[in-house]
């Protein structure tokens, strides 16, 4: 919905403007011709001197200037960013010459000095930080650089390193009048006036009602997870209107403090907005601080930290001594675990873009509170019913049913009885409760989606984001540089603009899809050769010394071959991730463009390479092995696996549970124990060499310069661990409901863990606005109704919930009755099992032993899994009229089970509407509330003119009325 406050922008323009005279009365005189910028800032104060004059002069001598490219630059005088002006472990200013003149006797401020904040006068903050080498070659790009920023009005000074003299420091200060100018080119909406809030109208009986649940809730304990307002700042831009920030307007803001109107995350963005926009050398495209990131003449950019994140002194006796203190103690400490995270403040801190991302998870893991739940009541729900289940009393009773065995020659013939623990286990997974989890899930992920929506409507409106729409977006480096022979005219902006053919761009994009295909094809290889991992190794433990493994063979493969497909997943996602952008031929016009393609593209891979032996298992393992005497082999050499004689469920709740704890362990891990590492060694080493209490007195950006940096990849690597997870938590979550309890856990710790590594291991990243999750939701949306599918065909295909009902309607006691207890459900072990002749066994499949061990002469029949003939029947082991039964039901339980939750989740999405109705009531009142502040704004302009023109005598016609 379009914001109120656009009009009231457009009425603010339209009010006549107060020209203002700084407080230091300078005068700033822009000369522009062609690509030439010159700024000039005499100090002169109220003076007769005729400008127009010093005007025209300045034109004639800027006709022979070219202040990017001076040819004879550094030949009479030392340039301003010379190295040798720099003094080791001294704050040495090579800043500009106004920010030279001080009022001799003015006192330093030596907290602001000392802090390592500040520049050397202790009152020009550093918004931004860049880091190059002396011995790097690329000297004169970079002068070039810096001279054409300091030409942009930005204040430098630079510094060396007090552990490397090769390294140099330059800080970066954005004066008042560079940060309106900019400002108001960016758009950037600052606040002009506070929110007036109102009471809805309750009636008498809502009202008795809410002071009944009021006075309640005061004999309740305090809610421990919100957190203590005393401790969080006033955030006072929450609480206003606001508007695109203008120069000629400013009067309108409220501004309090002009050091402290734009906060450090604005002054930041606006520098690294100047930054990228600033020449290097001359030709259309050598321009921007990316570009010089690249080519190696500067090896790290970014901002500072607001200070250390430690304090001697209490937060609550003292207070926070800056945000990132505050931030550590209210959201990063793990002691604050239970309580909400404070998502103002991580958006002052960090920008909209981090802030939406904390805020989604934070959501998300919310919302797992009752997944979790009801996955535990299912579990729970297995465990008190489990001395009741007739089919686990079945199994474990009968002693005298004999298995064939699972693999050719070593593997044993085997009682029914002895798989009783994994009948019994299975039964905890797959029960009569495990269907309506089933589609509890598959409601949850619409819910979750749709209430989202919701959360992130008022967040957005909260945060300013309703009408903000991303600025026309930078043509990326890469494209400029591929597609500048040819052009054609932007028709947004009307000028020429790089332009890559539909032919080219057809060609890259199959090159590229071809490279993910390829690596989706690793995948699958991967996964064949765990396949036949397990169909060796099944035979190995079988003929294994030991009788816990040689007794559990199957058991073991399952778990072994679980670990090495981790294994492979993770050296898969380490190895092609490089891969995957050396075959990343695509030329996306711009940034956003690039990242939607890449995680796209990316997502896939990792999805396919982290599920594809999930899928295996659940809806191939033990379905095409044909039947003794007849199975089916791998290249006619290896005989397929099959499930065990309980089933394949619990195969596929072993492959999801270790591979859900392992990879979010490690994930864990990288995310928080390199990092760790990785600073404690480097701490480490500046101990060694300059001694404890010299490290405590290095200044912010030496200490920030040694953390490390953010992903390169941005928030990509945070949203697909969650995404996955959530893919996990939804797509199998029939064959194992505690997932999103597992899930639950890990987030909780996962929240703290980001936090910790954003605010303490991690340098500062840039802060930037965002309006939503971007491509994330969509990919979402597609795990939902993925789930759905899945889901339907484990409850049917995988677990054995289809034939248990089939025998109960239609082949057990209570066959015709129109029951299904437990006591119609007596001798379906029996029926479930097809006989098979022993002598029929093929020469390779025959089993070592005769199986007299069990009635001290050889078996002449075994039992296996399936629905046939017996062998002395007309058609041997031909299927029986059950089998497609139990297959006809299944078709049919896919079908209605997918049009049911389809349905419901329609009619969910239909049902909640996008924004909340206090939003929309609220949003409603501030377009009123505006309009009256439009209609006063006018009145007031109309009341001086009025006055103007009789105050000048002058005579105007009165308008009727």
């Amino acid at each position: 919905p379009e914001s109120p406050l656009a009009g009231f922008s457009t009425a603010l323009l339209q009010t006549p403007s107060i020209s203002s005279i700084s407080s230091e009365g300078t005068e700033d005189l822009q000369v522009n011709q062609l690509e030439t910028q010159i700024w000039i800032k005499p100090d002169v104060r109220k003076t007769d001197v005729d400008f127009t004059e010093i005007l025209n002069a300045i034109q004639e001598i800027a006709k022979d200037v070219n202040i990017f490219f001076d040819e004879l630059e550094g030949v009479n005088s030392p340039s301003k960013d010379d190295d040798s002006l720099l003094h080791h472990g001294n704050l040495t200013s090579t800043s500009d010459d106004a920010s030279r003149l001080e009022v001799v006797g003015e006192e330093v401020p030596d907290k602001n000095k000392a802090n390592g904040l500040y520049f050397r006068d202790g009152k020009c903050r550093i918004d931004y930080i860049l880091v190059y080498r002396k011995s790097n070659p690329q000297t004169e790009k970079r002068e070039v650089f810096e001279r054409n920023i300091r030409a942009e009005g930005l204040q430098m000074e630079k510094e060396s390193s007090l552990t490397n003299s090769d390294i140099i420091f330059v800080k970066l200060h954005a004066p008042w009048e560079v940060l309106g100018k900019y400002a108001e080119l960016m758009n950037v909406r600052m606040p002009f006036r506070r929110k007036i809030y109102y009471l809805h109208r309750r009636y008498k009986f809502m009202n008795r009602i809410e002071k009944q649940i009021s006075r309640f809730r005061g004999w309740l304990p305090r809610k421990p997870m919100k957190l203590d307002k005393e401790t969080l700042p006033d955030l006072e831009e929450n609480d206003c209107y606001t508007a695109p920030f203008s120069q000629q307007r400013i009067h309108h803001f409220i501004i309090h403090n002009k050091d402290t109107f734009f906060n450090n995350a604005t002054r930041s963005r606006i520098v690294h907005h100047i930054l990228q926009r600033v020449k290097y050398e001359e030709g259309k495209n050598k321009i921007g601080l990316n570009r010089l990131l690249s080519n190696g003449s500067y090896e790290a950019a970014f901002p500072l930290h607001e200070g250390s994140y430690r304090s001697k002194n209490s937060i609550k006796t003292h207070g926070a001594e800056n945000h990132r203190h505050l931030l550590y103690e209210c959201w990063a400490s793990w002691g604050v675990w239970y309580k909400y995270q404070p998502l103002d403040l991580v958006r002052r801190y960090f920008g909209e873009k981090i802030g939406l991302y904390f805020a989604w998870l934070g959501w998300y893991t919310g919302m797992l509170f009752p997944a979790a739940f009801i996955g535990l009541f299912v579990f729970l729900y297995g465990v008190t019913t489990l001395n009741h289940c007739q089919v686990s009393k079945e199994v474990c009773q009968a002693t005298d049913i004999i298995m064939c065995p699972i693999c050719d020659k070593y593997c044993p013939f085997m009682r029914l009885s002895d798989s009783c623990v994994y009948a019994k286990v299975t039964h905890l997974f797959d029960n009569g409760a495990t269907v309506f989890f089933a589609v509890f899930m598959a409601v949850w992920a619409t819910v979750f989606l749709e209430f989202w929506k919701r959360r992130r409507a008022v967040i957005a409106y909260d945060w300013d984001l309703i009408d903000w729409e991303e600025e026309e977006e930078e043509i990326r480096p890469q494209f400029e540089a591929k597609y500048s022979k040819k052009e054609r005219m932007n028709p947004i902006s009307g000028k020429p603009e790089p332009y890559q053919a539909f032919a080219d761009k057809c060609s890259r994009l199959i090159v590229s899809a071809s490279g993910i295909f390829f690596m989706i094809c690793v995948v699958i290889a991967a996964v064949f050769g765990i396949v036949i991992y397990r169909v060796v190794t099944v035979s190995t433990f079988a003929a294994f010394k030991w009788a816990l493994i040689r007794n559990n063979s199957q058991v073991a493969t399952t778990g072994t071959a679980v670990c090495i497909n981790f294994c492979i997943i993770m050296l898969l996602n380490v190895v092609t991730s490089q891969t995957l952008l050396s075959f990343f031929t695509e030329q996306p016009r711009t940034e956003s463009e690039w990242e939607n393609s890449f995680t796209l593209k990316m997502f896939l891979f990792q999805f396919v390479n982290l599920n594809s032996s999930t899928f295996y298992i659940a809806f191939f393992l033990g379905r095409f092995t044909g039947h003794p005497g007849a199975y089916l082999r791998l290249i006619n050499r290896w005989r397929l696996e099959e499930c065990h004689p309980s089933g394949c469920l619990i195969d596929l709740c072993m492959q999801m549970g270790i591979i859900m704890v392992l990879k979010q362990t490690w994930n864990n891990f990288m995310e928080l124990g390199y990092p760790l590492i990785q600073n404690w060694w480097t701490r480490r080493k500046l101990r060694q060499e300059y001694g404890t209490q010299r490290k405590t007195s290095f200044p912010q950006w030496e200490k920030d310069y040694n953390l490390q940096p953010m992903n390169a990849y941005g928030l990509f690597d945070e949203y697909l661990e969650m995404i996955l997870q959530f893919g996990f938590t939804t797509i199998f979550v029939a064959a194992f409901p505690l997932a999103p309890l597992l899930a639950l856990l890990n987030n909780i710790i996962e929240i703290r863990l980001d936090a910790y590594k954003f605010v303490t291991q991690w340098r500062r990243p840039l802060a930037s606005r965002a309006k939503d999750i971007g491509i994330w939701y969509g990919i979402l949306e597609g795990i939902g109704i993925l789930s759905v599918i899945t889901n339907a065909f484990v409850i049917a295909v995988t677990s054995d919930f289809i034939p248990r009902l089939v025998y109960a309607y239609k082949y057990g006691p209570c066959a015709g009755q129109g029951e299904a207890g437990q006591k119609c459900m007596v001798g379906y072990v029996n029926a479930s099992l097809s006989v098979f002749l022993v002598s029929d066994f093929e020469n390779r499949s025959e089993p070592t032993s005769n199986g007299s061990e069990f009635s001290g002469s050889p078996l002449k029949y075994c039992r296996y899994r399936d629905y046939r003939d017996p062998p002395h029947s007309p058609v041997p082991y031909g299927y029986t009229l059950q089998f497609w039964h139990v297959l006809a039901a299944r078709l049919a339980f896919i079908i209605v089970f997918e049009h049911l939750v389809f349905c419901i989740k329609h009619l969910i999405s239909y049902l909640i509407p996008d924004l909340p109705k206090d939003l929309r009531d609220r949003m409603r009142r501030e377009k009123y509330l505006i309009q009256e502040m439009m209609y006063e704004a006018e009145l007031e302009r109309l009341q001086k003119e009025r006055k103007e023109r009789k105050k000048n005598g002058k005579s105007y016609h009165n308008e009727w009325p």
